[in-house]
């Protein structure tokens, strides 16, 4: 059928755990999961580089994560008892500036050289691009980086680097819904992003497209699919998902930086979607979802929900502690021998 030619099928977001463990679980692998996040939570430290310059953070998750991680058991004054290293920079920070920060490491603290950085990460909300100085390609290529969802294709190196949405005002999980939603979809449209699909899904009583709704949770809760552009706000992801909303991506390439992807079955929470059909494609495609499919899909999504969500104070499995455990599954690092000089007396 043409509405399956556009559907984008990621192979290793098929990598799931074995229904009988759940028929709704959100985990790659449940087991792994819950053991290693205990390990991490008595055993993982972070030691954090000064900065030379102080500096604000401004209000963003960036100073979320510093703040959280400054009142965190995760943070150590010893830096030999560290398995990595934050280091901390604003956020418009030109490249001549991050040369020299990466430079005045090397110089002055022996840890950079052990790795040549792979065991230090930094947060850089829309990531830093390639350059031919030595000191951000190495902070590049071997330093892993925290960005928000979504990143630009090629500021984000797969497997290595993680991301994290963006702060959305909180709100209670709603209980499952019952009876039939009133719309197919809803989207909460930035005025920009595929303006053609959009004004075409306008058309359709089916589909709800605010700019400034007056009521979004109201929206949320009574949609079947939550419609998100990959590139035109993702902030309210965690928000749709616990209130049941299965997203519905609009993307036209695989996607590889999707949050926690080392943890969650995204492939059975999420509907991945290319633009090209338009919007009767679209209508189709969801129209399609089995509704013995779709109920284990919101189920998911309730669950994993809270793994998204920022707050004010950190809560056990809340976004923070996810972002650390994802630091936490790549603290392991090759870790260069200190060469001792000869014994000449021997």
């Amino acid at each position: 059928m043409a509405a399956t030619s556009f559907l984008i099928f990621i192979s290793f977001l098929s990598l799931a755990a074995p229904r009988s463990l759940s028929a709704a679980s959100p985990y790659l692998s449940p087991a792994t999961f819950f053991k290693n996040y205990e390990r991490m939570l008595s055993t993982f430290k972070i030691f954090i580089y000064a900065p030379q310059k102080p500096f604000n953070y401004t209000a963003t998750p960036s100073s979320s994560l510093h703040a959280a991680l400054l009142h965190s058991p995760f943070l150590t004054a010893d830096a030999d008892e560290a398995h990595l290293f934050f280091i901390p920079f604003p956020p418009d920070i030109s490249t001549r500036s991050l040369a020299r920060l990466v430079r005045e490491l090397r110089w002055n603290f022996p840890f950079w050289n052990r790795t040549l950085g792979a065991d230090h990460f930094f947060v850089h909300p829309s990531g830093i691009d390639f350059s031919a100085d030595r000191n951000i390609l190495e902070l590049k290529k071997n330093s892993v980086q925290i960005s928000i969802f979504p990143t630009v294709s090629g500021l984000f190196i797969p497997h290595k680097d993680v991301t994290f949405l963006p702060h959305a005002p909180p709100s209670l999980p709603h209980a499952p819904r019952n009876g039939t939603a009133e719309f197919l979809g809803y989207l909460k449209w930035d005025g920009k992003t595929e303006k053609e699909l959009v004004e075409d899904l306008k058309s359709d009583g089916e589909f709800a497209i605010e700019s400034q709704p007056s009521d979004h949770l109201g929206r949320v809760k009574s949609s079947k699919f939550c419609v998100f552009l990959y590139n035109g706000g993702v902030s309210w992801l965690p928000e749709a998902m616990a209130h049941g909303c299965v997203p519905a991506v609009i993307v036209d390439r695989p996607i590889q930086d999707l949050p926690l992807m080392d943890v969650l079955r995204w492939g059975e929470m999420a509907v991945l979607v290319g633009p090209a059909a338009g919007a009767s494609g679209l209508k189709r495609l969801l129209r399609g979802v089995k509704e013995e499919d779709y109920g284990r899909m919101r189920r998911s999504c309730a669950s994993a929900a809270h793994h998204l969500r920022w707050n004010a104070e950190a809560q056990p499995y809340d976004a923070f502690h996810m972002l650390i455990y994802q630091l936490w599954l790549r603290r392991h690092t090759v870790r260069y021998a200190r060469r001792e000089p000869p014994n000449l007396e021997s």
